[in-house]
């Protein structure tokens, strides 16, 4: 099987790159387990620690380039994992490149996949940031789509192609909405939900923090080792689970900033709550305070998606990728 990993140099690509070098085989359409004998990668750039595999190819190349594109997504190409994209917070302030990455990207992406010999299967991306405006207290399965943010906007198209390039039977497709990925190593991004990650990771790093948002500001989360089992099992299960609805909400943990500190400063010592300064931003929270909080997702605990147990659970996990340089 030949695996392709958009946006496969940032942290989420390089992880799952590593998950599926591990697994050596994947379910393929029809059932069977598949050798995985390629797994490419496509980006503008990659950290030096990327795994040495010969099954492994790092492109570097623009997401929004249909010659880039095609050099990635040849014909053989049986899976795409669609993770590139412009995050939310530089989406807002540049709404052109957020266009030319989130859209126009994940055009090129789908139309070179409709070239493919055997129609792919296609996980992509999507965001909770889809919802906003007057929401209910608890968001369900039946909650209909409201971005109220540029890169909301962008990701709810790309919701729609994949699905009707799915309808037309061009692609297999399957988009996940991801709760904030906590907690993301390595140096803070322009995405507004930055904060969520960098509150515990610059602390515990022996590095004071100056968060942008209230304490009490509530947050709907999944751990980043949830976050690639989610974008394997959402591959692997058959076309036929997902019943012609192919969005979903994945379950995640609803926590507030202060309960993370407190739990940081439960698994990591006191001195790192002490770390934490607390200045808020207007431009950050007024696009935050318009993301939902909790969510019922009845609907992905059935077809086998699980959350994280609890916050202490999230930064524990992140403590031991930390001691064991991962």
């Amino acid at each position: 099987m030949r695996i392709v990993v958009t946006g496969g140099g940032g942290f989420l690509g390089s992880r799952l790159a590593s998950a599926l070098l591990a697994r050596e085989t994947l379910t393929a359409a029809d059932g069977t387990r598949q050798a995985i004998r390629r797994i490419v990668l496509l980006d503008r750039g990659y950290p030096s620690a990327m795994p040495e595999d010969p099954r492994l190819e790092c492109l570097t190349g623009d997401v929004a380039d249909p010659a880039d594109v095609a050099r990635a997504i040849t014909p053989e190409t049986e899976a795409i994992f669609h993770l590139a994209a412009v995050v939310s917070g530089e989406a807002e302030s540049n709404f052109e490149l957020g266009m030319r990455v989130n859209l126009d990207g994940f055009r090129c992406v789908i139309d070179q996949a409709r070239r493919c010999a055997r129609r792919p299967r296609m996980v992509y991306t999507s965001s909770v940031a889809a919802f906003g405006g007057e929401l209910p207290a608890v968001l369900d399965d039946a909650t209909p789509a409201a971005p109220q943010t540029s890169y909301g906007a962008q990701k709810v198209v790309g919701e729609y192609l994949l699905s009707d390039y799915s309808r037309k039977g061009f692609i297999d497709g399957r988009a996940l909405r991801l709760p904030t990925i906590v907690v993301r190593p390595g140096k803070a991004n322009a995405a507004a939900s930055s904060f969520a990650s960098a509150i515990v990771r610059e602390p515990v790093n022996g590095v004071t923090y100056e968060c942008p948002v209230s304490p009490q500001t509530g947050i709907w989360l999944l751990s980043p080792e949830r976050t690639v089992a989610a974008f394997l099992h959402a591959f692997e299960l058959p076309e036929s689970a997902w019943q012609g609805r192919r969005v979903l909400n994945l379950p995640g943990l609803t926590t507030s900033v202060q309960e993370m500190v407190d739990a940081m400063g439960r698994l990591a010592g006191r001195d790192t709550v002490r770390r934490v300064l607390w200045k808020p931003d207007a431009a950050i929270q007024a696009i935050v305070r318009t993301w939902p909080v909790r969510f019922q997702t009845p609907r992905a605990l059935a077809l086998g998606f699980e959350a994280d147990d609890d916050i202490d659970a999230v930064i524990r996990s992140h403590l031991a990728d930390r001691s064991s340089g991962r």
